[in-house]
This record gives structure tokens, sequence and C-alpha cells, in this order.
């Protein structure tokens, strides 16, 4: 009985992650959508700069909280591990949710980019920024990494193999492709409004602070492995290799993504 539940709840879970998910490229591109980075009707700029941050706050805590070890445990005695990250997934989703609903637009243009080509091409990198992102969690494992391979294998009676460290693909050039695609998705605009510029900054921020968070995670799980990995490979930037590469270590298991 569990296991159909589980099988239920873990697909319901996967559905509305992905359905906020391409909600989430209409609300930052601007798309005609209900609700956009800058559609809809904006507020006093003390009033929507205050309730926008809460709104990221809010979801940069949930993000970040649940994802750690300390909380997993901690979280494993009311959750049963089999949905534990489908429920992970589901309430970063509920969060997103939040966040479009209740996002106050602020007006006026930091950037403008008139030119016709200029524009195509930030418009280009934006969507690149998306499609990397979805590259990579598939370069891992992505029905591990949202919660659907952990419930399958309670359907089929088997545990989970341990986390094993890999580096397939994008994840040969930077340590994290998945949160450089964010980042080109966020920043890639013709036209940069200044709650575009808050939503950018402020979670290029929490981006910055949750690797560090997650690379110590990795650490402690990974031990030199991962060591090695970080001074060989750099963070965001697919600059230049600062060591001759050896055999590619094995990012880690999707279950360690802060994602």
């Amino acid at each position: 009985m569990f296991a159909l539940f589980a099988a239920s709840y873990g697909a319901a879970a996967y559905g509305l992650f992905m359905a906020t998910v391409l909600y989430a490229i209409g609300f930052v591109g601007n798309l005609p959508l209900p609700r956009t980075i800058d559609g809809g009707e904006s507020g006093r700029i003390v009033w929507a700069v205050g309730v926008n941050l809460a709104l990221l706050g809010l979801f940069a805590v949930q993000h970040s909280v649940m994802a750690r070890p300390g909380f997993k445990r901690w979280w494993a005695r009311f959750v049963p591990h089999p949905i534990e990250r489908a429920t992970y997934v589901l309430c970063a989703s509920l969060a997103l949710c939040l966040l479009f609903w209740q996002w106050v637009p602020i007006p006026g243009t930091v950037w403008h980019v008139a030119d016709p080509r200029i524009a195509i091409a930030l418009r280009a990198v934006f969507w690149s920024g998306w499609a990397l992102l979805f590259a990579s969690t598939f370069l891992l494992s992505h029905f591990e990494l949202f919660g659907l391979s952990q419930i399958y294998a309670r359907l089929r009676g088997r545990t989970m193999p341990p986390a094993e460290f890999r580096t397939p693909g994008f994840y040969r050039l930077v340590r994290h492709p998945i949160y450089l695609g964010f980042l080109l998705a966020f920043w890639a605009t013709p036209d940069m409004t200044y709650g575009h510029l808050l939503f950018a900054g402020a979670t290029t921020a929490y981006i910055l602070i949750g690797i560090q968070l997650e690379e110590r995670d990795l650490i402690a799980l990974f031990g030199e492995q991962y060591r090695a990995y970080r001074r060989r490979v750099p963070m965001l930037l697919p600059l230049p290799a600062r060591r001759p590469a050896a055999a590619p270590a094995h990012p880690a298991n999707p279950k360690q993504q802060i994602l």
C-alpha cells in the first residue's frame, strides 16, 4: 500500500515541479503568462523590495536547509526515505509557486538593448541557459535528482546504490553547470528592469552561498576525491584547467545537489 502511495506522491511532486519550472521560464523571460517578473501590478518601491526579498529568502532557506545532511537525518524520523527527495522537490515547487504568485514588479529600466541582433543574441543565451540546466540534470541522474528513482527502487523492493562521484559531460568543464545555466537564464535579457535586477542579483548571491554549503557537504562525503576535482575544475566559468586533468573523477550523486 505504501509503495503505491509513494508512486502516486512522487509522480504528483514531479509533475508539479515540471510545471513550475516551465512557468519559471516564462516568468523570467516575460512570456505571455498571467504573472511575470515585469508583468502585473507594481507597488511602492520599499514595499516591493521587501516583499520580493522575503519571497526569495523563503525559497533560499527552504532550498538550502532541506538539502543539508543534518536536516535530512532529522527529517527521516517523520518522512520515509523513499519519498524524502520527492517531498523536498514538492516543497521547493510550492515555494516557487508562492514567489510567482506574490512577486511585485518594480518598473524602471536598468538597460534596454535596441540593436535587434544583440537582443536576439541575449535571447539565445537565455534559452541556452535553460537547455544547459536541463541537460546537466540528465548527465547525472534526472529521475534520482527529483525523487523518482528512490520510489521506483521501493516498488521493486530494492535499495538505492551508494552515492558515487562522477563528472560526465559539462561537469568536466565546470563544477556546477546547473547553476551556470540558471545564471545565464537570469541575466541574459535585452530589457533589464529594477525588479529583474533584484531577482537576478539576489539569486546570484544565493547560488554563490549555496555552492559553498554544497561543496562542504561534498567534501565531507567524498573527501580528497572532491578536493582534487575542485582544484582541477573551475566552479562556474569554463576557464582552462589549472592542472593537467587526470582520469575523470567521479559531481556527486544527484541527491547531493541543492537543486
